[in-house]
């Protein structure tokens, strides 16, 4: 856990000014550290002699003004989290470094040369490049070379070309920024209208809305409508989504929308740009500011609109050190602000669904597609007793084959990336253990290698069972590798691109994957989660989705939601063009009445059976919880401090005390992980416990031995 608390230092100048917010290298024992300036007193409560002084001022200018610095102080108090580490975690990894950030220009683009020589009748026989080139000088500014990749993948080789002619030549952009270039906006439907028209009326300030939106309903569209009034107004704009495969088309379509300086903010970008992104944000050049769930904390001066696409999403909920949830920091964010916040969803978090239907947010609801296309049809296949090849029955390979013959596109769905889950011996039943997890080793690269996917532990696959020594050792199930081996048999002439984080790991290839779908070169795909959401297929008409049951029989509570989140986001892929959708669910469990429900009635109907179980159990949004987890070598070590914060919580008070027990997965990285969970009606109740932890947690005996983390509505008990 790190430190609690601030620290005092003296003015390395006592005639200079410091802002508060600013940061400042300091000598933290022995080591050289960079710390944000929080107030500027005249005396300490330690004497002056024991003070040591700043060593550097690095900055002329706070980098977390004050807006963001009263934001980043809730998030502390409000996750119990030390503020040191919140600070950390809401800078760019570049500007907590010991060096005063720059503006180097990290984003490269091309400009137009006016040249018409032989090099540029030379582009006859290269129409690659003659595109290209058209594409560049039909602007009068440089156009971002992310841009033109986003736009015509492996477009890299034809711009050198073109450089090399003398044509274009590469020039520096500002600071991490791209200008967009407007265009007309489609007309909205009625339904899109209505919606514009609640959210215009609502009274100026704070207004949170959620938009439920079934799939391919034109949210969207909703949302770069309030985006261009408040732009209009002289705002800024922050869009948050919840991963970065939906990142690519998004930012695409802002380009060729918006006449406006957008600014991207992901884990993919390189920490110089991502610094020069939140300089030129907190300067007020970049008017959106796109991103992933850190985006959250960006500083923008002119805020004037936030927008949480995908608001279900687990994805913004962080899972290490400062586990704040995006979602909710935003919506505190904008209430700071005064400005308005949009929730987007086709499947909204039950919290979210409750908070609306308690008229805490506008509810604006989108129930039918843009487009008129109807809503896929949903069907079980039951494959009790049946074979599969490769995760797939012989019933979902006769759905399939249709629509890939009339040159429409598949997609195949499996939460699961690798070969297989597992490796077994057929003869003892043995299986491939991580030797640092409670957790099975995942068959990788056809059966060739196995990788743990909790710890990262990497080695060959055996030869022999470790335990008999029988050679009849079996993949069992399926991952993303096997399921894309086995359509290529079976469609041999058709192309198969496989979405997971293993196949998209090198910069640039999902974005080339996403344009080869686009443009129907690739008609199958499979993926895991990163497929299930955002993205658009005109030609995609048949959904499969091979595992379903594993959210219906899980400890964790919140399972089944997120398997109807899942199922419903997956299906929405399915007929959004001008060609009807099907949707088949692989299951052995077809009579389970959560299932049921959802095919009968859609997520909507599901939502109100789970709201009333979540009701009677006392659950969120219901109750409040808050999760103690403790590790260590021992697992004797975490529970007999667990122990000892639960003797701190009242025997006879109104918060529960749950545990300590060992966690789902005990053993992980080598280390034994045992949790206590606290229950409370209100949060008024709750985090007068979570205080008195924070404060006394350190103190207590066997602290030393363990690390231990505070999970404040934590998202999984796993």
């Amino acid at each position: 856990m790190p430190l609690d608390g601030t620290f005092d230092y003296l003015a390395h100048d006592p005639a200079a000014e410091i802002a508060i917010g600013s940061r400042v290298l300091v000598r933290f024992g022995r080591r050289p550290l960079v710390g944000i300036v929080l107030a500027v007193h005249s005396d300490s409560a330690l004497p002056i002699h024991r003070l040591r002084a700043i060593d550097q001022l690095l900055d002329d200018e706070p980098v977390i003004d004050a807006p963001l610095l009263k934001l980043l102080r809730w998030t502390a108090r409000y996750y119990h989290h030390p503020i040191g580490d919140t600070l950390a975690s809401a800078l760019p990894a570049a500007l907590r470094r010991a060096t005063a950030p720059t503006d180097r220009h990290r984003n490269r683009g091309w400009r137009a040369l006016a040249r018409n020589n032989e090099n540029s009748r030379a582009l006859i026989r290269a129409p690659r490049q003659q595109e290209l080139r058209a594409l560049i000088r039909a602007t009068d500014e440089a156009v971002a070379h992310s841009t033109l990749l986003a736009r015509h993948p492996g477009a890299g080789r034809p711009l050198q070309a073109l450089a090399e002619r003398g044509l274009i030549e590469a020039v520096e952009l500002p600071g991490g920024i791209e200008r967009g270039q407007a265009a007309a906006a489609p007309t909205p439907t009625s339904a899109q209208q209505a919606a514009l028209d609640k959210l215009a009326s609502a009274p100026s300030g704070f207004a949170p809305a959620l938009i439920e939106g079934v799939t391919g309903s034109g949210k969207t569209e909703v949302y770069f409508r309030r985006m261009q009034a408040a732009l209009d107004a002289g705002g800024q704009v922050l869009y948050l989504a919840p991963e970065i495969g939906l990142t690519p088309q998004l930012i695409d379509r802002l380009r060729t929308r918006f006449d406006a300086a957008i600014g991207l903010l992901h884990s993919q970008r390189s920490d110089g740009e991502r610094a020069d992104v939140w300089r030129a944000a907190q300067r007020g050049h970049a008017d959106i500011i796109v991103g992933t769930r850190s985006a959250v904390f960006t500083p923008m001066p002119r805020l004037g609109l936030i927008v949480v696409d995908e608001e279900h999403d687990g994805s913004y909920k962080q899972a290490d050190g400062l586990r704040y949830h995006a979602r909710d920091v935003a919506l505190k964010r904008a209430q700071d602000a005064g400005i308005a916040i949009l929730l987007g969803s086709a499947t909204p978090a039950l919290e979210t669904l409750y908070n609306a239907r308690q008229g805490r947010y506008a509810h604006i609801r989108l129930a039918t597609r843009a487009t008129g296309a109807s809503l896929p049809a949903i069907r079980l296949i039951d494959v009790r007793s049946r074979p599969l090849d490769g995760g797939l029955s012989e019933s979902l390979i006769a759905h399939i084959k249709p629509h890939l013959e009339a040159g429409n596109q598949v997609m195949i769905f499996i939460n699961r990336r690798g070969f297989a889950p597992a490796l077994a011996c057929h003869d003892c039943g043995w299986i491939a253990p991580c030797e640092r997890c409670d957790a099975s080793l995942t068959v990788h690269r056809g059966g060739a290698q196995l990788l743990c996917h909790h710890c990262g532990a990497a080695g060959h696959a055996p030869h022999a069972c470790s335990a008999c020594g029988s050679e009849s050792l079996l993949a069992l199930g399926a991952g993303t590798q096997r399921v894309a081996g086995a359509l290529r048999s079976r469609f041999p002439d058709i192309a198969v691109a496989r979405f997971d984080r293993d196949s998209m790991a090198r910069r640039g290839r999902l974005e080339a994957q996403l344009a080869d779908v686009a443009n129907g070169t690739t008609q199958l795909l499979v993926g895991t989660q990163m497929l299930a959401k955002g993205h658009d297929f005109a030609r995609l008409t048949c959904v499969g989705v091979l595992d379903v049951d594993g959210g219906l029989f899980s400890a964790d509570f919140r399972a089944a939601e997120h398997m109807a989140q899942i199922v419903t986001q997956v299906a929405g892929r399915a007929g959004r063009g001008d060609l009807p959708g099907e949707v088949w669910l692989q299951t052995r469990n077809p009579e389970h009445p959560l299932l049921q429900r959802l095919l009968r009635e859609g997520y909507v109907g599901f939502c109100g059976a789970a709201l009333a179980e979540r009701e009677q159990t006392a659950l969120p949004p219901f109750g409040y919880l808050a999760l103690l987890r403790a590790e260590a070598l021992e697992m004797l070590h975490p529970q007999e401090f667990l122990a000892a914060a639960a003797a701190t919580v009242p025997a006879e008070g109104q918060v529960a005390c749950w545990g300590p027990v060992p966690a789902p997965m005990a053993r992980r990285a080598g280390r034994h992980r045992a949790h206590l969970l606290l229950h409370a009606a209100t949060r008024a109740l709750l985090h007068p416990i979570l205080d008195h932890w924070q404060a006394v947690l350190p103190d207590l005996p066997g602290a030393r031995r363990v690390r231990w983390s505070i999970d404040v509505d934590p998202q999984d008990l796993l």
